[in-house]
């Protein structure tokens, strides 16, 4: 066992710490606590990280460790990490430490609104860390396990369908990813589900052809791959503000993260061959999503469809098996997990005092919200793509990556998919100017106040990640780059 544990015994020990508070402050105290110490645990290990690679340290991952957990199938807990996942983890404490300060005035039952937060954040953590196949779907499953429950009790609107639509589509597509994980188990003569191991044994590419459909979709299920992404803005839109933080922000991050990690790492031949079909689909589902968004009212809706164009995307680039692009796929999700954080973090903010999410019902808000609407505007900024903040960085990355393949079938697809940007634009700008701009739409707007100090923190601290990415991107995008060089030399062998 190693320090990188920590981040799954942290959420632990906040949950212990919750059953034993006797009253809301106590329970605060302890997700304040808490939620800090995984930032701090984040920052380290990414300090660690890049000293030793510095320092001349190797290997595809660092800080490995393993344990033997259930014998019969060799099965063992076993962890760590390369940039990657050092990214993915320092995206995860930013998401739970805002959306502590978010569910500030959580009610009702906010001690077990608390307690179910943290098993889904063991969950995120977990997967991250995990080298084991096996390992890594069980802490795939605790992560959705909570959704059910967080927004069937504490969400709004058609709660319990959402609720129940999402558990039944991303517990659907699990099953495809177990029967993938355990074909890739015994029917390619492996005798371990550790990654770092199984990368070393060639499967059969017959084999590989329905390992990586049946991985791939089971990830990208969760990714919001086209079609099959329905689930997603009926959850988006029905989840209480921070659980939407963390879903769109993390969660959905699973999909991208797993597809990479399993699905085009271990099935490298398969992934030249067929990877065309699952193209098409994002390339599909890039537009889709955007000009979704352009029909929406509902703020939250909005954001959902966006969040389908933009993680979508992030398949799309994974797709493209070159270095560029899958960096680029990696700062996008760091970028639209901050993103779509501090959009869900604001409509939040913004719903608590109007009431209502029809950008048709409110107008002129930067008039009395002036903090909100600035950081609202700059949000927007970062989700059409404006240079200096981390959505530019992000999606540039992805398409100069892409259009770097030779194939122009490829490039066709790229090309298409770069519609997107100009819809983002569209859809970004006229919801600013909606109900930010313009006269008042309700009279009783006039008398609401601006954001209080524990929704400055969590707003502040997002947009800060926000500029620092699209401002200072080499440090982050070396660190990413460098971890692909073993992927890539799967897939060009």
């Amino acid at each position: 066992m190693n320090f990188l544990s920590i981040f799954v015994l942290i959420p632990v020990l906040m949950i212990i710490a919750l059953f034993i508070a006797r009253n809301r402050k106590q329970v605060l105290g302890v997700m304040v606590t808490g939620s800090t110490l995984l930032v701090i645990m984040a920052v380290y290990l990414t300090v660690s990280y890049i000293t030793d690679r510095a320092a001349g340290a190797t290997g595809p991952m660092l800080y490995t460790a393993s344990m033997m957990w259930y014998e019969p199938l060799n099965i063992h807990y076993s962890v760590g990490v390369d940039g990657i996942s050092v990214a993915m983890l320092c995206l995860s404490a930013i998401i739970v430490f805002t959306g502590t300060f978010t569910s500030w005035k959580m009610e009702p039952l906010t001690k077990e609104f608390f307690l179910w937060f943290c098993l889904l954040s063991i969950g995120v953590f977990g997967f991250f860390i995990a080298t084991d196949l096996f390992t890594m779907f069980m802490f795939y499953e605790v992560a959705l396990i909570p959704m059910f429950l967080l927004i069937g009790i504490w969400g709004s609107g058609r709660k319990e369908y959402s609720a129940m639509k999402l558990t039944l589509m991303l517990m659907g597509a699990s099953a495809f990813l177990l029967v993938g994980i355990l074909g890739i188990y015994f029917s390619s003569g492996a005798t371990t589900m550790n990654i770092l191991e199984l990368v070393k044994i060639h499967i059969p590419v017959q084999q590989q052809y329905l390992f990586f459909v049946l991985t791939f979709f089971g990830f990208g299920v969760l990714g919001a791959l086209f079609p099959f992404h329905t689930w997603s803005p009926d959850g988006h839109a029905s989840a209480p503000t921070a659980v939407s933080m963390l879903h769109a922000g993390v969660l959905m991050k699973l999909g991208g993260y797993g597809a990479f990690r399993v699905s085009i790492y271990l099935m490298p031949e398969a992934a030249h061959d067929i990877s065309w079909i699952f193209l098409i689909m994002t390339g599909i589902g890039v537009v889709y999503g955007a000009f979704s968004a352009i029909h929406q009212t509902d703020l939250k809706y909005i954001n959902a469809y966006s969040s389908v164009s933009h993680c979508n995307l992030v398949l799309f680039a994974i797709l493209m098996l070159n270095q560029t692009a899958m960096t680029g796929a990696v700062l996008q999700m760091l970028s639209h997990g901050l993103m779509t954080a501090l959009f869900f973090a604001l409509i939040g903010m913004i719903y608590g005092r109007t009431h209502t999410r029809l950008i048709t019902e409110m107008g002129g808000l930067m008039k009395v919200m002036p903090f909100l609407g600035v950081s609202f505007v700059i949000g927007g900024l970062a989700s059409l793509g404006l240079p200096g903040l981390s959505g530019f960085v992000a999606e540039m990355t992805i398409f100069f990556g892409a259009f770097e393949h030779p194939d122009m079938f490829h490039r066709v697809l790229t090309i298409a998919s770069t519609m997107s940007i100009v819809i983002t634009a569209v859809y970004i700008l006229r919801m600013v100017g909606k109900f930010l701009y313009g006269p008042m739409q309700d009279k009783h707007h006039a008398a609401l106040t601006d954001a209080v100090w524990y929704e400055k923190i969590a707003v502040v601290t997002l947009i800060a990640f926000i500029i620092a990415i699209g401002s200072l991107p080499l440090g982050l995008s070396d660190m990413i780059r460098s971890s692909l060089t073993d992927v890539i030399a799967q897939l060009v062998r």
